[in-house]
């Protein structure tokens, strides 16, 4: 939208900065619950209407990506349009509004560190539950040891789906961006599983996730692995280890940010674990050069905030560079 492209990294820096401050505003309805809603509504009503085969669920998943990611995109480019049409400073507003719910740096350090918190205090229980509201594999049994690692690893992971890709897709074309992503990442974590409901019809979903977050889960490693060194712990370790476990995870984009994390934490993450009741045989991450401990979660936490803080840097000085090169060679722009 060129009639406001001019705002959007102040729109994207405005938002960071809130949810840095604030984390996810309760009490307020978030857009991805109505992205949720709108991919139970979709996925109900595709079910009834086409057939219930492989060719018809495959088919669904299609039209479920296009109905979803549609409507997505369109409602925050039409509520923008008009604001900023109305004017300047109401496009801003609602722009910067809209960036700031779209990450979740502040509300996952926040919720992970209620697993910390809980198991502080030897409430094992508590930091089971706490750690189940954040992951999605079964935490009924999970030892000390399971609770932290399935906490480090929900940080590690969501550092790159969470708050990189979001905020790499907005500084390219702000909120609009930001929610087309969002919708996809959203459809993934709803319907792209390999079990018997969504092994086809979560196909479409789970294989443009993949393509959206290929080259975000990559910068991702990379800014990570720079932000260990702000942070005092083993850059060269966490690089090497990135090079040699990136690929340890059935998604091409998820044990990225994680082998960066196990390799500065100095601990080894992932394995087998259950999901549904089901066991489900995984590769390891990093080298277990000691236990791990209810400390590492603040540990993560820190190269998390770290992360976030230089990829703002990094993707802001990179658009405004862009913005004024532009500016230089087509002033009437």
């Amino acid at each position: 939208m060129l009639l406001h492209i001019q705002y959007t990294l102040a729109a994207v820096v405005i938002g960071f900065l809130l949810d840095m401050l604030f984390g996810d505003p309760h009490g307020l309805y978030h857009p991805v619950q109505a992205i949720g809603k709108w991919i139970t509504l979709s996925e109900t009503a595709l079910r009834k209407i086409l057939p219930k085969n492989r060719g018809g669920e495959r088919l669904g998943g299609i039209c479920l990506v296009i109905l979803v990611a549609g409507v997505s995109t369109a409602v925050p480019w039409a509520v923008l349009f008009w604001g900023y049409r109305l004017h300047w400073a109401v496009g801003l507003a609602i722009e910067s509004f809209l960036c700031y719910q779209l990450l979740a740096a502040r509300s996952l350090r926040d919720e992970s560190m209620k697993v910390y918190d809980r198991l502080k205090e030897d409430d094992l229980a508590g930091g089971r539950y706490a750690v189940s509201m954040i992951v999605g594999r079964d935490t009924a049994n999970l030892t000390e040891e399971g609770v932290t690692k399935a906490a480090v690893e929900t940080v590690a992971e969501n550092a790159s789906d969470g708050v990189l890709a979001p905020l790499f897709y907005m500084m390219i074309g702000g909120a609009v961006w930001g929610f087309a992503y969002k919708s996809v990442n959203t459809m993934d974590s709803m319907v792209g599983y390999k079990n018997d409901r969504y092994r086809y019809f979560g196909t479409a979903a789970a294989l443009l996730d993949d393509v959206m977050n290929y080259i975000p889960a990559r910068l991702s490693a990379v800014i990570m692995t720079l932000a260990v060194f702000f942070c005092g712990m083993d850059g060269k370790r966490a690089w090497r280890i990135f090079l040699r476990d990136r690929r340890n995870h059935a998604s091409p984009n998820s044990a990225h940010t994680e082998a960066v994390m196990a390799g500065a934490l100095g601990i080894q993450l992932a394995g087998d674990a259950w999901y549904f009741g089901q066991l489900h045989k995984k590769q390891t991450i990093g080298d277990p050069c000691r236990p791990v401990v209810i400390a590492d979660v603040p540990r993560a936490n820190r190269l998390l905030m770290a992360t976030a803080w230089l990829a703002l840097l990094i993707f802001g000085a990179i658009r405004l560079g862009i913005m004024l090169f532009i500016q230089t060679v087509s002033p009437g722009m």
